[in-house]
């Protein structure tokens, strides 16, 4: 189930080596709090120490007969140490080992998406400042609407993903949870202290309380955490579609040497990248929903969740893993095309000033009513006849006997709209330092 893109590091987290070994660590702890305590001879837990390994290929084979993964793995491990073995899972049950190792798997899946999201929040940054004065139109409803900056497009994204990387924390801290409390939660054949013993090891904390299992709530902060986050994603690459349309054309993802668009059509330069992202995303909310679904379970636990948690786990994450790369590469090489923005701000041909008129018109003493109708009349008429929206301003007696001509000419001046950029990117990003200063 684990997508093709297995990035060094987020692939290998999740190899049956690496879970296996997770496990075996979780035993061996185990066993270590229960030798300081004196349940287990030390030269045991030397012995366990030594000899404790498993074979992937092994454990398959014994899951053949036995059906169980747990099972099959601890006796695998027994094969290796010999009747030492009978310490190991002395007092456990399976989901003491399943959990607090998903724990830590999901914990070091988190460590690699953090540091994909600042790469990502770096590229949109730099591109922000690049671009901070880059004059295009803002659209509402898909509709030429006043001008901004295409810098401050790119501030909106970063303001968003450094939410999303703050959700993501909180929730990396919500799952950096283990158990070891036995069957049903009860500490019955364990202590609390064994299981403080592992947490602390491993870097985690252990669960105020637990039933056999952690109790998902916590995955389901995690998966849906990963979910708006690849929404995000999914919001910036849609933009990007937008902005490439050839209509539009005023950014486009970098086409490469060599790169081909259609096997129909050798002119077509598709926003493929971005398409890509923008599907992914809706597998990170499916399985950001299958994460909720998997809070209630029966009484003090049943399997369902186990199923579903070893193909979202490793999904998500690589996912995750790979869009946060994909996207900082886009942002990266994005073409920004300023020449076609300005063209495309003047398409309505001044339409995008109609409330610097009815404001002034106001200011001079009209009412907000009337003054609406008669910029709405000129700005419906520049529509439909595609006139010029200044020139029918100054031409209507009803508002050249309020304002001046010179006032009118004022108020069609684009950098009065901007003029607030710089306290904005301020806001979102503070002062910037050079590059290479601390």
């Amino acid at each position: 189930m684990i997508p093709r893109y297995t990035r060094k590091g987020m692939g290998d987290l999740w190899s049956d080596e690496n879970k296996y070994r997770t496990w075996l660590k979780v035993e061996i702890l185990a066993c270590e709090s229960l030798a300081g305590m004196g349940k287990i001879p030390e030269k045991a837990l030397k012995t366990i120490k030594e000899k404790a390994a498993f074979s992937v290929s092994r454990i398959a084979e014994i899951e053949e007969k036995t059906k169980h993964d747990v099972i099959a793995f601890t006796t695998n491990v027994a094969e290796y140490i010999g009747p030492e073995a009978r310490y190991i899972h002395m007092g456990l049950t399976s989901s003491d080992v399943l959990d607090t190792s998903l724990a830590v798997l999901l914990r070091e899946a988190g460590k690699i998406i953090l540091r994909d999201m600042d790469g990502l929040l770096e590229a949109i940054k730099d591109r922000a400042f690049e671009h901070q004065n880059t004059v295009m139109v803002g659209r509402s409803h898909g509709i030429h609407a006043e001008p901004i900056t295409f810098g401050l497009k790119l501030a909106v994204w970063y303001d968003e993903m450094r939410r999303n990387r703050k959700r993501f924390k909180n929730a990396q801290e919500s799952i950096s949870y283990g158990k070891i409390s036995g069957a049903v939660g009860t500490f019955a054949n364990t202590s609390p202290e064994i299981e403080a013993y592992v947490c602390k090891k491993l870097g985690l904390k252990p669960a105020p309380v637990s039933t056999q299992i952690i109790q998902r709530d916590r995955c389901a902060e995690y998966f849906t955490a990963l979910a708006i986050t690849g929404a995000s994603i999914e919001k910036m690459a849609v933009e990007i579609r937008h902005l490439q349309r050839t209509e539009v054309l005023e950014a486009e993802e970098h086409f490469s040497k060599g790169q081909k668009g259609s096997s129909a059509m050798p002119h077509k330069r598709n926003p493929v990248g971005s398409e890509n992202l923008t599907g992914l995303a809706r597998i990170l909310r499916a399985n950001a929903l299958a994460a909720m679904e998997n809070i209630c379970l029966w009484h003090e636990r049943d399997i369902s969740h186990s199923s579903v948690e070893r193909i979202i786990a490793p999904d998500s994450t690589i996912l995750m893993d790979y869009m946060l790369n994909r996207m900082t590469g886009i942002i990266r090489n994005l073409m920004v095309y300023p020449k076609k923005m300005k063209s495309n701000l003047n398409l309505l041909r001044g339409l995008i000033f109609s409330q610097q008129v009815l404001l002034a018109l106001v200011e001079a003493g009209a009412s907000r009513e009337e003054a609406y109708i008669v910029v709405q009349e000129n700005a419906m008429k520049a529509w439909r006849q595609k006139k010029d929206f200044k020139r029918l301003i100054q031409k209507d007696k009803r508002i050249t006997g309020v304002l001046s001509l010179k006032k009118i000419e004022e108020l069609f001046d684009v950098d009065y709209h901007l003029k607030y950029i710089p306290a904005i990117f301020n806001r979102v990003f503070g002062a910037r330092k050079p590059r290479g200063k601390k």
